[in-house]
Order: structure tokens, then C-alpha cells, then sequence
């Protein structure tokens, strides 16, 4: 306000606050969250008189639970607040804003009835259900906010079918109430387009980041006020057009092998426990099988080699001799450990997507497109602009050269497509899923070639399963089916002897683990020490799980090295609900960020552990 500026303040709803809070260590699983509305609504007030006091005009709320499937104490929970709210409101615009979903038709009845509120917002993108129900009319006088500009992906608007759906909804609601909005806010996009200097000029005449998104919502409400820019909007028509038209877009030879897919549902031959007695007797693995789950410490040195190999500093014959002399001290390391079935650390590795992506086609790159991951963590989504193919293998080298150090077997690395597709900016023209069966088929034959190689046992992380599930129950089914569809494609066409691992990271799994169960994997590694062991209870509670399986029994995001005794205690936790010939010991994740002054006596106390259950079994037999 002291600059002159007439800013919105955005608050995150009471409701919305509560319910997606969680109980607190100690306290039952079974608090009624929402039984705390009455202590919180009194602050919500003083937030509000002193922003009032500040000159706000227009206040908003964020309530994105409301596109959830809530029950109907839910629901009636936001007709209370915004009573009690009502009188601390009256004199200010109150935005209340949805997004990531089409908002139910119980939800936005009791949306569009609440006390104080003027304006309401909804996300016009993943939420075109949404205008079925505006159509069927909002209440008289309110503000409109339409997100027609997409906050989570970086394509360019169309905006002459942006106008269309702008000049419908304007026949609603009323002249004067239509406000043009963002679908969310624009922290899931990259900040701007002027910073890629280097990104093909046709590419980036498809795009838009944040900055130009806001353009784009101006134009937009210009043209709706009488004032198109012809210009604007036929230069964006153009490139809408280019982007249909282009052959860079489509594979002939992607979409037919995509669409031949669709008569099978791509389960091995076999059963996995006939599976594993096969790899069994060519593995001769012990009982509490070790492993890690791929990375090793990335040293400032090794980041000093990629770099300077990029910038081309060095030749290839320079970085590719450093690079195999990493992955031989690595190698010499597990070995030196007692660590059963080895990696190679990943030191050629600058991210576990972009790796990929930077090898496959259909894919770009952008120098300065980060975007938040978590707390300070940012990450550089690829952009999948085309159909996805594998013009040349992409591990192959470096996992045979890794082999060739060690008799011990040694893992090939892959990331997984449904990890690829979740954390990329994905193109918006054809279904997700289809582009996930693209990149599918593209790691199948990276799978079929590193068998071909000798590689006997091959981790394909999906790392973001979970994290692609819809946010409504009802259509979690058909996003689990094609995700766990797409991670059998990968490795449908490798022999018995060959171990298929898969690696999870942090998140509740207990909702998903009969699809974790049908992704028909060997073995799976799976994030369990952090997560205060909540993994282990869906055995306890009578889920049979027949594959190999290593829940982490330490936290690799933390400094602290947990003692053997410790790690034995885990694994005897692990024992008392799995049997003992599926189960694997590894850390929860990749070492990639931890010093090795961590990792050795970590790995150490690992490794002893797993040795001194063995002979405690051994001696029980």
C-alpha cells in the first residue's frame, strides 16, 4: 500500500488450514481436526481488522479442499466459519478461491451460499465440469474469477477459445463481474521466458511462464473490455497453429506402437515367486540381502567435471576417464562394505529426470525454468513437447563398464516412466497417459538392451507414483491402472533370471499398495524409516506380500549415523511382519546428498547389522 501498489492479501482458508493439518505426534489419529475451528476463527478475525486497518479493499481466501470429496460435516464447517466471520468481513471484497480440480456440485452449492463472501474463484483448466455448474448459475452481484490461464504447465494460452469461454461465462454472471484470473497461483510455473536465450525459437513460441501468463490474463481482460490487440491474439494463433502442425510434434512410428498397446496388459510370464527362485539360483544372493538405492555422494570435484565437460572444457576422452575412475572407487567401496548387489553411484548423473530426458526425443530444456520443489529445493522440470522415443541407449555404457570392475551383480539405474511424466511439464494436447506409454516404451528398450548386456538385475525407480493420484477418490482407479500399466510395459519382454527392482520415496503408501503389489516387481525398496515405520503396519494388518522388499531401515536425509544396533532392531521390526527370504536391507533412498564421511560407518553399521541377523537366524534354525 506505501508503494502506491493496491494488493489483494491471500490467506489460506480456516477450513481448508485445518483439514490439511495433521494430529500431532502423540496425539490420537482419530482428533477431530475441525473441533478446533472455534479457537482459530478468533485469530482469523484480528488478521482481518488489522489488514482492514491497513487500507486491504479485497481480501482472499484460499479453501482448495473444497474440490475434495468431503462429507457433509465438512461442508456445513465452511457455512460456519464464514458466518462467524460475516460481521469482521463487512466494507471488504471477500475472494474465496478453488483450485486443481473441478469443485463438486454439493461443494459449490454450499461455495457459492456463504456469509460475507463476493467473489468466488475456480480453476477453468482441470476444472471444466466446473462451467456446467456456473452455467446453472451463480447468485446475483457476485465476482466471477475465472481461471482460464493455466498455472501449472507452460504452454501458451489459446486465447481466441480462452474469449469464447470468457464472453459465455460474461452472459452469466453480468457485465462488470467477470474478473480474468490464473487457474491457481503461478508458483507451479517457471518465472519467465525472457531468460532462455538458448531454448529453439520455434519451442518457445508455444510457451508461457509466469510473467507472460500475466500478459496473457491482460490481454484477455482487455479484449473483453472492447480493446483486443489483433496483433497479440493473431501472433498467439500463429504459434497455436505451428505447435498443431509441426512435425516435431508427432512419431508416426511412437503413436502406432503406443496404440498397439492397448490389447494386453503386460504381466510377465511367470509368477515372482517362480521368478525369484530362478534369479536366486543365478544371484546366490545371502538371506538379508544388501543393497543401496543408487546415488553416492555427488563431491564438489565430480559436479567440477560434468560442468566443465558441458562448457567444453574438457574432451570426452578427459570426462569419460574421470567418470569410470569415480564409479571404480564406488565400486571398490561396496566391495570393501560387504555390500551384496552393487550400483555405480550415478556420478554422470545431474538429476534422475533430466538425465533421461536429455537423451530421449520429444523433449526440451530450459537453462532457468525452476520451479519449487520443497522448502529452498527448486528443480528444472524437462518439457515434453512431442512423442517420446530412445534414439540410442542411454545407460548401456556406463552399467557394463561398472559390471566389468566386480564380480558382484550390479544394477542397472533407470528412472520409471510415470516418475518422468510426473515430474516434467507435460504437453497438453493428447491424454496423460498417453504420453506415459511413449516414455514406457522408450525405457522398455533400455531395459531390453542393458539384459542384453549382461546387466542381470535393473532398478526402475518410480519415485512419484504416488504423487500423479488425483486429488477425488473416483478417479484415483483409472490413474493407478495406466500408471502401474506403464511400469510393467518397461519389463515385460526380460527372462526369469532377470531381478526387476523398483525404488518408492516418501509418501503414504498405504492407500496404494495393491497397486504397488500389481506393478508385479521383484524386489521394491521403499521409503519406511521417516515415515515412522506406518509402511510396516499394512502388513501387519494382514496384507500379503509375496515379492522381495527393503523397507529403508535408516534416513538418509539426515546427517546422523544410526548405530547396528539400531538398524538390527529396525530389520527385527521388519522381520516380525515379512518373512524372511523376501526381505532386502538398504537405506530409505539415494546417497547422492550426504558427505561420505556419513555414508561409510553408516553403510558400515548397515552391512553389520544384516550380518548379525543372519547368524542369529542361522543359530534359531
Amino acid at each position: 500500500m506505501q508503494l502506491g501498489v493496491n494488493t489483494v492479501p491471500v490467506l489460506i482458508g480456516p477450513v481448508t488450514y485445518l483439514l490439511l493439518s495433521k494430529p500431532a505426534k502423540g496425539v490420537e489419529k482419530t482428533f477431530p481436526l475441525l473441533s478446533l475451528l472455534d479457537k482459530i476463527l478468533p485469530i482469523y478475525k484480528e488478521v482481518i481488522a488489522e489488514l482492514k486497518a491497513a487500507g486491504a479493499s479485497w481480501i482472499q481466501f484460499d479453501e482448495p479442499t473444497l474440490v475434495m470429496d468431503l462429507e457433509s460435516h465438512q461442508l456445513e464447517a465452511f457455512t460456519k466459519a464464514y458466518a462467524e466471520l460475516e460481521s469482521s468481513l463487512s466494507g471488504l471484497n471477500v475472494l474465496v478461491e478453488t483450485y486443481f480440480a473441478d469443485v463438486p456440485a454439493d461443494a459449490f452449492k454450499t461455495l457459492t451460499a456463504l456469509k460475507g463472501v463476493t467473489a468466488f474463484g475456480f480453476d477453468l483448466i482441470r476444472g471444466t465440469k466446473t462451467l456446467d455448474l456456473i452455467k446453472g448459475g451463480l447468485p446475483s452481484g457476485k465476482y466471477l474469477f475465472a481461471g482460464v490461464v493455466d498455472g501449472r504447465n507452460i504452454w501458451a494460452n489459446d486465447l481466441d477459445a480462452s474469449l469464447v469461454t470468457l464472453k459465455s461465462l460474461e452472459g452469466i454472471v453480468g457485465n462488470g463481474k467477470l474478473v480474468v484470473s490464473t487457474s491457481c497461483s503461478l508458483l507451479h510455473t517457471a518465472v519467465d521466458l525472457v531468460n532462455e536465450t538458448k531454448l529453439d525459437t520455434e519451442i518457445k513460441s508455444w510457451l508461457a511462464f509466469a510473467a507472460q501468463k500475466v500478459v496473457e490474463v491482460n490481454a484477455l481482460a482487455k479484449a473483453l473490455a472492447g480493446q483486443k490487440d489483433e496483433a497479440f491474439f493473431s501472433a498467439n494463433a500463429a504459434a497455436q497453429a505451428s505447435r498443431k502442425n509441426s512435425p516435431r510434434v508427432t512419431n508416426e512410428a511412437v503413436q502406432k506402437a503406443a496404440a498397439a498397446l492397448k490389447g494386453s496388459d503386460h504381466r510377465r510370464a511367470t509368477n515372482v515367486s517362480a521368478r525369484l527362485d530362478a534369479q536366486q539360483k543365478k544371484l546366490n544372493l545371502p538371506i538379508l540381502p544388501t543393497t543401496t538405492i543408487g546415488s553416492f555422494p555427488q563431491t564438489i570435484e565430480l559436479r567440477r567435471v560434468r560442468r566443465e565437460y558441458k562448457a567444453k572444457k574438457i574432451s570426452e576422452e578427459e570426462y569419460v576417464k574421470a567418470i569410470k575412475e569415480e564409479i571404480s572407487k564406488v565400486v571398490k567401496l561396496q566391495e570393501e562394505l560387504d555390500i551384496d548387489v552393487l550400483v555405480h553411484g550415478e556420478p554422470e548423473r545431474n538429476d534422475m529426470v533430466e538425465y533421461f530426458g536429455e537423451q530421449l526425443s520429444g523433449f526440451a530444456f530450459t537453462a532457468n525454468g525452476w520451479v519449487q520443489s520443497y522448502g529452498s529445493r527448486c528443480v528444472k522440470p524437462p518439457i515434453i513437447y512431442g512423442d517420446v522415443s530412445r534414439p540410442n541407449p542411454m545407460t548401456v555404457f556406463w552399467s557394463t563398464a561398472a559390471q566389468s570392475m566386480t564380480k558382484r551383480p550390479m544394477k542397472g539405474m533407470l528412472t520409471g516412466p510415470v516418475t518422468i511424466l510426473n515430474w516434467s511439464f507435460v504437453r497438453n494436447d493428447q491424454p496423460r497417459f498417453e504420453t506415459c506409454y511413449q516414455i514406457a516404451l522408450a525405457i522398455k528398450d533400455e531395459v531390453e538392451d542393458l539384459e542384453k548386456a549382461g546387466i542381470n538385475v535393473i532398478q526402475i525407480d518410480e519415485a512419484a507414483l504416488r504423487e500423479g493420484l488425483p486429488l477425488r477418490k473416483a478417479e484415483h482407479a483409472f490413474y493407478l491402472d495406466w500408471a502401474v500399466h506403464s511400469f510393467r510395459i518397461t519389463n515385460v519382454g526380460v527372462h526369469d533370471t532377470t531381478q526387476i527392482h523398483t525404488h518408492m520415496c516418501y509418501s503414504n503408501f498405504n492407500d496404494i499398495i495393491h497397486s504397488i503389489i500389481n506393478m508385479d516387481a521383484d524386489v521394491i525398496t521403499i521409503e519406511n524409516s521417516r515415515s515412522d515405520e506406518k509402511l510396516l503396519s499394512v502388513f501387519r494388518e494382514g496384507v500379503k506380500y509375496g515379492a522381495g522388499i527393503g523397507p529403508g531401515v535408516y534416513d538418509i536425509h539426515s546427517p546422523r549415523i544410526p548405530s547396528t544396533e539400531e538398524i538390527a532392531d529396525r530389520i527385527n521390526k521388519m522381520l516380525a511382519v515379512l518373512e524372511t527370504n523376501i526381505l532386502w536391507v538398504n537405506p530409505d533412498c539415494g546417497l547422492k546428498t550426504r558427505k561420505y564421511a556419513e555414508v561409510k560407518p553408516a553403510l558400515q553399521n548397515m552391512v553389520a547389522a544384516a550380518k548379525l541377523l543372519r547368524t542369529e537366524l542361522a543359530s534359531a534354525k
